[in-house]
């Protein structure tokens, strides 16, 4: 080797090394929630696949489904597996509960070249006001349930106990972040928790939504959601804030050190943009956002409390979930930076390089069969067909359809298409869910119209009717989701 090919071997081997570094800086804190409400959920390999091509080296789960948790096996991505708050009442008020669950769903994945679990997330969100205070007690002691089940099985210092929290659990009445305080409610368990998580060397887990800031409050200012500084500013006590993520982060910050723990490690959670469902869930919005989040992660610039903090997230979510409850507003469908059957939505650059490339497809993906189920158009009377819709969007997913969201621009017999199409997927294109008083036909041609997609649905037989998904589809059923508005 010639003194100027080895130079330049050598010059190669740097850069090599140098964009592997700054690629495993960033996506060695950044993790993705996979979420499996879904009536046609793709293969738990496909998903694990999907995660390992993008670079996401971090997962978090909302419940311990074996089939999930097992195709993990083998893929050295850390893992948080979650128990649902139905389970805590169980596991607060029985130990051997909490050591069965344990065995079940930790030791069982825990052998050589098994699931790299790392943290169990007690609860989801259980603190928040809509539950009307039903787990404020049962939460703590849940958490030390587990954690004694941990500690018995040899595992505490590898795997720890933490709960997901909304950030509904501290409060500012200033909204300056210096006033941070957590809620009077839920004070005493607040201080339990935290130190129970500083004893065990655990992080506070908070979830952090900009977009529900912009979302609930008319009067919330645009720009403050993102992270490219293009509104005002908040200085408090001499910190500097220009987005409302590092403001809220901080406000959590200084809710910890009023009760003397404020240099606890904190995750976050979740945090994420829609892009269906509402005028501000976006596919343009969610890209402006995702670009600014990663590019502060890259950074490696914290917040200004914690400015020197490599900060550790996981993005909500990983896959549009059809059957999640539509309670907060129909844009609760479609947080995923995948669509329903893993192809990704828009380009993004999860290195926070800023480099718009593609994220990589799911591969393997089956479908059914190309067709669709519209209106027929022999019928004129579209009134007459106002309850079709009515069922169809009951029993299906129509949240595109709302003010603001993709499909919003549909006339009245397209909306009736879409609805029909929707429940005609869900039901595995049988030939029997497209009738409707006679109404509707089957076609062959692309049904979909401009950047309305009419999608084909998975094949994904024999993982449709798990335990949760019947119970989550039976009360989207109970809903009733109507849109005869729209016809």
């Amino acid at each position: 080797m010639t003194g100027a090919t080895f130079a330049i071997a050598v010059t190669w081997t740097v850069l090599i090394v140098v964009t592997t570094t700054i690629t495993s800086v960033v996506q060695a804190h950044l993790g993705a929630n996979w979420g499996t409400m879904a009536s046609h959920p793709l293969n738990p390999n496909i998903v694990v696949n999907l995660l390992e091509d993008n670079g996401i080296k971090k997962v978090k789960l909302f419940d311990s489904d074996s089939w999930t948790v097992s195709a993990l096996a083998g893929s050295k991505i850390e893992t948080i597996v979650g128990i649902p708050n139905d389970q805590l009442e169980s596991l607060a008020s029985d130990y051997n509960h909490a050591k069965d669950w344990v065995k079940e769903n930790v030791t069982a994945h825990i052998y050589d070249g098994g699931v790299n679990i790392r943290y169990i997330a007690v609860g989801n969100e259980p603190f928040l006001t809509a539950y009307n205070g039903t787990y404020i007690k049962l939460t703590f002691p849940a958490m030390q349930n587990i954690q004694k089940a941990l500690d018995e099985a040899g595992y505490s210092k590898k795997i720890k106990v933490t709960c997901p929290l909304n950030a509904d659990v501290y409060e500012s009445a200033t909204n300056q972040p210096s006033d941070g305080q957590f809620r009077s409610d839920i004070l005493d368990e607040m201080k339990d928790i935290v130190r129970f998580l500083s004893r065990n060397d655990a992080a506070f887990m908070v979830n952090i939504y900009p977009f529900l800031s912009l979302y609930l409050n008319s009067d919330f200012p645009v720009d403050f959601a993102f992270f490219d500084e293009n509104g005002k500013s908040i200085n408090d006590k001499g910190k500097k804030y220009t987005n409302v993520f590092d403001a809220n982060f901080d406000t959590l910050v200084w809710s910890l050190k009023k009760i003397g723990l404020g240099d606890l490690k904190i995750i976050v959670g979740e945090v994420g943009w829609p892009t269906d469902g509402n005028k501000f869930a976006t596919v343009e919005l969610a890209k402006r956002f995702y670009d600014g989040l990663l590019k502060k992660l890259a950074s490696k610039k914290g917040t200004p409390m914690r400015p020197n903090e490599k900060l550790e997230v996981y993005l909500f979510g990983l896959l549009d979930e059809d059957l999640k409850s539509i309670q907060p507003g129909f844009f609760e469908r479609h947080w995923g930076l995948f669509r329903y059957d893993g192809k990704p939505k828009f380009s993004l650059d999860l290195t926070g390089k800023g480099n718009d490339k593609r994220l990589v497809a799911a591969k393997g993906v089956q479908y059914l069969e190309h067709k669709w189920c519209v209106v027929k158009n022999s019928v004129k009377d579209l009134g007459t067909i106002s309850s079709q819709i009515d069922y169809a969007c009951s029993m299906s997913d129509c949240t595109s359809l709302g003010y603001g969201s993709s499909c919003n621009n549909l006339n009245s017999r397209g909306n009736i298409s879409y609805a029909y199409n929707m429940y005609f997927q869900m039901q595995d294109q049988s030939v029997e869910a497209c009738v409707f008083g006679e109404s509707a036909e089957i076609v062959t041609r692309n049904a979909s119209v401009g950047s309305c997609l009419f999608p084909i649905q998975i094949d994904s037989i024999g993982q449709r009717l798990t335990p949760m998904n019947i119970v989550v589809f039976t009360a989207t059923v109970l809903i009733g989701l109507v849109l005869s508005m729209y016809v």
